[in-house]
């Protein structure tokens, strides 16, 4: 396992001494050379991506309800391996419409998507979009459970939650009952939530993806997308953090495609 790249500049190129017709034929052979070069680094740069968090957003400052140590996106400079187990993810994305999802309650927007998470959901927030067309982003590095129960009471309360919302906490820190009930409270009205459990090297990882498990048992309108199993078996498409993935590549994928299926 390895860590997230940095993108890295192409080497200069010295140009050839010497003056006349010779010198100005070989000037323009490494002028050409150097511009070859530099698009074959641009290809590849941007065929390739990172997952440097504090690119992505400034940190918000955890709230009192949490005091676990947060998990932040890691930054050294080697891509990581892509070997990984075959697995089969859904083909169909979301939102769903058979059979048809209840009507949304007030502060809800009927037809709309919205999706609320930390880090890893910025991993594959690129990928979300493609699969779920118009679907609310709200993803910030560090981002505390509690810290999403305000997003989503501020926009319902300005009549801009969507009907369907995704939430993709858990990773920075332990949740109770407690904490699911209350998010359910401040959803009530969602035609679906759906749950995204947890995949991280931390204490609290089994506990929050049990929490997160009976809580869907208990609510009829929620689904739950069990990113940890499918990520458990392939571990090649991590960082050495086993908790971040870089962006659009297989592991984003394949998660993004796992939420909009159930979306």
């Amino acid at each position: 396992m390895t860590s997230d790249p940095h993108a890295t500049r192409p080497p200069a190129h010295r140009r050839s001494p010497g003056g006349g017709r010779s010198a100005t034929v070989r000037r323009t052979v490494a002028v050409a050379a150097v511009g070859m070069g530099m698009a074959l680094t641009l290809a590849a740069c941007t065929g390739g991506s990172t997952a440097d968090a504090g690119a992505k957003g400034p940190h918000k400052t955890a709230t009192t309800r949490t005091t676990a140590p947060l998990v932040s996106t890691p930054t050294s400079t080697t891509a990581p391996t892509t070997t990984s187990t075959t697995t089969t993810v859904p083909d169909t994305h979301g939102p769903l419409t058979s059979p048809p999802l209840p009507a949304p309650g007030p502060g809800f927007v009927a037809g709309q998507v919205t999706a609320v998470g930390d880090s890893v959901m910025i991993d594959y927030q690129t990928a979300l979009k493609q699969n779920i067309p118009g679907v609310n982003v709200l993803a910030t590095v560090s981002k505390q459970w509690s810290q999403g129960e305000d997003d989503v009471a501020q926009l319902k309360a300005a009549g801009q939650l969507g009907a369907v919302v995704i939430v993709g906490l858990g990773t920075n820190g332990p949740i109770s009952t407690a904490d699911f009930d209350a998010m359910m409270s401040e959803l009530s009205g969602a035609s679906r939530v759906v749950f995204v459990n947890v995949h991280v090297d931390r204490t609290w990882q089994d506990g929050n993806n049990t929490v997160l498990a009976d809580g869907v048992a208990r609510y009829p309108n929620t689904v739950l997308v069990d990113w940890n199993t499918v990520a458990s078996q392939n571990t090649g498409w991590f960082y050495s953090t086993q908790t971040h993935l870089p962006i659009n590549g297989p592991g984003a994928q394949a998660l993004a495609s796992l939420v909009a299926a159930k979306a």
